[in-house]
């Protein structure tokens, strides 16, 4: 470990985790109308990318701003995802129980187009995130065209978001927002290091001798945040 970087202890991971329990818990709450679940999430990945970015979270101000900010353009795509989530929700239910034809096979693919979706949407609320939270449509264009040149990302994201449902459907109904906080931070880890993990092998091979160059720590956002 690098001298200049103090090691961190036990109470610095309980500290990290209470914090994202809480921002768990902030989403849920933000979320309670249905509807503003999206801007509630948008908001949460902002927070979240400020602490990546800054080493703390933002003023409660800025979060409220944020937050009220995103509530136009974010109610329209939270009725967006919730109608594709019920619907494939009842298609694999379907499936499942036999009341729809295709059986086994057309199971599979249903689930796969889930999970992929599932993945998209995760590194969509990345990206909405380094945007302080605005700019669903943008975010939605730049995760479409990277997500085929990022493979790793995308099926890394539909994995942990598959698994944070399976889990949401075992635990306690009160552990689900405290999941909810994890899973966005997980998704926020994914997208930074495998980016990083692809910038130092693109300038390996791009530079004489194969040494590579210093991989950016974030990503730059996909569009400016409204002042």
């Amino acid at each position: 470990m690098s001298a200049d970087r103090p090691r961190r202890d036990w109470r610095d991971t309980l500290a990290e985790a209470t914090d994202l329990a809480l921002l768990g818990f902030a989403v849920a709450l933000a979320a309670l109308p249905v509807l503003t679940l999206a801007p509630a999430i948008a908001t949460a990945s902002a927070a979240l990318h400020d602490r990546a970015v800054t080493g703390s979270w933002p003023a409660a101000r800025t979060t409220l701003t944020r937050f009220g900010r995103a509530l136009p353009a974010g109610l329209a795509a939270s009725a967006v995802a919730l109608t594709v989530a019920v619907a494939l929700g009842a298609d694999l239910l379907a499936l499942a129980t036999g009341r729809a034809p295709g059986g086994g096979p057309a199971l599979a693919v249903t689930a796969v187009v889930a999970a992929a979706l599932l993945g998209y949407a995760g590194l969509v609320a990345v990206a909405i995130g380094r945007t302080g939270g605005r700019g669903w449509r943008a975010a939605a264009r730049h995760v479409a065209r990277t997500c085929p040149q990022r493979p790793g990302a995308w099926a890394a994201a539909a994995g942990t978001c598959g698994l944070a449902v399976l889990l949401a459907a075992l635990v306690t109904p009160v552990a689900v927002p405290i999941l909810g906080g994890y899973t966005l931070a997980a998704l926020h880890a994914i997208d930074v290091r495998l980016a990083d993990r692809q910038a130092a092998l693109a300038g390996a091979l791009g530079r004489p001798g194969g040494a590579p160059e210093p991989a950016r720590a974030h990503h730059p956002a996909v569009g400016p945040e409204a002042s």
